[in-house]
């Protein structure tokens, strides 16, 4: 399928691809979406927060330091794009279990252009593991509430993902989980502090009804409210978008050892002492 397939990548820089490494040694060219290693090898680049784009766990630790919400356009135009959509289209096609975009995007030197996925994930309705380990993806569309057969869900080392939509709680067969913990808003080991709400999303990141109730949103727009709730193995920082204070009121109780109630996020807010 694709023949895209950048006979681009001139086969010296192609030779074996081994899982997280590209054994391709007496290369100095810069292959795109790659780190040379001390030890010769080339390795997939790590997804890391510019300076100032939005902070870091490091530079945000202190109180009172402000962080934004990533919002970093992905360019729709690119050859990286088309390719995942026609990943999508294959995989929703042939009812696969297991969707592992990041394979097939390292090879082509894709991976590290693509900072949001298609709201079109909402027909891999037979994926029962999603994998976007190493992305350098700044949000995961509402959508993926629709993948209602989602068991497993690993975004493990995706530094850049920091809070997750609200509708991944709709995935009611999700059960295993792998994220870095210490780059989520309000996690337990730095406490890294929620950007202020309302807030500008990435393009995509709004659902098109209310997160809790599904229905229609008033002419004001959503209310966005972050909570702190466990889905499968992990506690994640979820960005609700409610058409009424009904529906917020309505939210589920947030996990143990969390802010302990819906919140607008900012560097005002209280948290639990971190730990661990």
């Amino acid at each position: 399928m694709f023949n895209r397939v950048r006979e681009a990548w001139e086969s010296k820089k192609r030779r074996l691809y081994r899982g997280r490494r590209l054994h391709v040694r007496g290369s100095d060219s810069a292959i795109p979406g790659w780190r040379k290693s001390d030890d010769g090898l080339w390795y997939p680049a790590r997804p890391s927060c510019a300076p100032g784009a939005c902070g870091t766990p490091e530079a945000a630790g202190a109180r009172g330091n402000e962080l934004r919400i990533h919002t970093e356009p992905q360019n729709t135009d690119a050859e990286a794009w088309r390719h995942l959509l026609d990943l999508i289209d294959e995989s929703a096609a042939d009812r696969r279990k297991a969707f592992r975009p990041r394979e097939s995007m390292l090879a082509l030197g894709f991976w590290h252009e693509i900072v949001t996925l298609p709201p079109t994930i909402a027909k891999l309705t037979a994926v029962r593991e999603l994998d976007l380990y190493g992305s350098h993806l700044i949000a995961i569309p509402p959508q993926i509430g629709e993948m209602s057969a989602l068991t497993t869900f690993d975004p493990y080392t995706s530094h850049r993902l920091h809070w997750y939509p609200y509708e991944i709680t709709r995935c009611a067969k999700l059960r295993d989980s792998r994220v870095s913990t210490r780059f989520l808003y309000g996690n337990f080991k730095n406490r890294l502090p929620f950007p202020r709400l309302p807030a500008t999303l990435p393009a995509g990141s709004l659902p098109p009804s209310c997160s809790v109730c599904r229905g229609a949103f008033e002419s004001r727009g959503p209310i966005q409210r972050w909570i702190s709730l466990r889905v499968a193995t992990d506690v994640l920082p979820l960005l609700v978008h409610a058409c009424s204070e009904a529906c917020v009121n309505a939210l589920p109780a947030p996990a143990d050892g969390y802010v302990d109630h819906p919140h607008q996020g900012g560097p005002d807010l209280a948290q639990p002492p971190a730990y661990g």
